[in-house]
């Protein structure tokens, strides 16, 4: 009796371990670059492929963001248009999908494989999450968002990632599945008191929407949002969204950043 005792301890506390082990916290790069579909311009890489994300990594961004869809078998993989190759993913199965290569021989990355190769030598860069809306339906939609939080779970990604999307839906759904979980709304259309009474933890949108509503910066500093900008490749306008003391800023020009951000760390 007192082995088996014994035993049901150790295993209890090799459960309890892991658990801590996959939610320890995270501090992730002091800096506010967010390589928009992965660092892949400077060095002509496919964009969203594992090479890219790699390279986002490398650099030391605070994040890297990539883009989701669901295939008409059901596997979930990363590309930024509904369609790959004049293929509608939605309605392309897997296989077919994998007739076609990326540029520089990758094959389209599912989910699992991009997030453990994000998850693989890093400690600094989040893993940024888009969700797109589909475009069958709002349901589809919702059942995207539960299998890609479930397979962030599985493979104890949590405190490494984020969620993005253009979809309020999806965003609301994964909120409903992990309160936690850290949600940025895209499109523009909400402004920020409405995100934080929905438990949005930020918003990124497009850097015209903070010129058109002026206030909503400091609205979103008042609700303690997180505020993101895309996708911004412009020097003038990446110096303008620091001087407004924004967190991140999702960017195709991650080096260019990185030195401006620099250069104003001398001064």
């Amino acid at each position: 009796m007192k082995i088996l005792f014994l035993a049901i301890y150790i295993i209890t506390l090799a459960a309890c371990t892991a658990t801590q082990k996959s939610f320890a916290p995270v501090k992730f790069a002091d800096n506010p670059v967010i390589a928009h579909r992965g660092a892949w311009k400077k060095n002509k890489l496919p964009e969203n492929s594992i090479a890219a994300l790699k390279e986002a990594i490398r650099l030391g961004c605070t994040g890297s963001e990539f883009d989701i869809w669901m295939t008409a078998d059901d596997s979930i993989v990363i590309n930024h248009d509904p369609n790959y190759n004049k293929l509608t993913i939605e309605k392309t199965n897997y296989a077919d999908l994998l007739a076609f290569k990326l540029s520089n021989g990758e094959k389209i990355p599912t989910l699992r494989e991009y997030l453990l190769a994000g998850l693989e030598n890093n400690k600094q860069t989040m893993l940024v999450l888009e969700i797109k809306p589909s475009t069958i339906s709002v349901d589809r939609g919702k059942l995207v968002a539960t299998r890609v939080v479930q397979l962030v779970k599985e493979l104890n990604a949590t405190a490494m990632s984020a969620y993005i999307s253009f979809d309020y839906e999806i965003l609301k759904k994964i909120i409903e599945i992990d309160p936690m979980a850290s949600t940025q709304y895209l499109k523009g259309d909400i402004e920020p008191t409405q995100l934080k009474k929905d438990k949005m933890t930020g918003l990124d949108y497009h850097f015209s929407v903070f010129k058109k509503q002026p206030t909503w910066t400091e609205q979103a500093k008042k609700e303690k949002l997180i505020l993101n900008a895309w996708t911004v490749n412009d020097a003038a306008e990446m110096n303008l969204l620091l001087d407004n003391g924004f967190n991140y800023i999702t960017t195709n020009e991650p080096e260019l950043l990185f030195e401006i951000v620099r250069n104003r760390s001398k001064k």
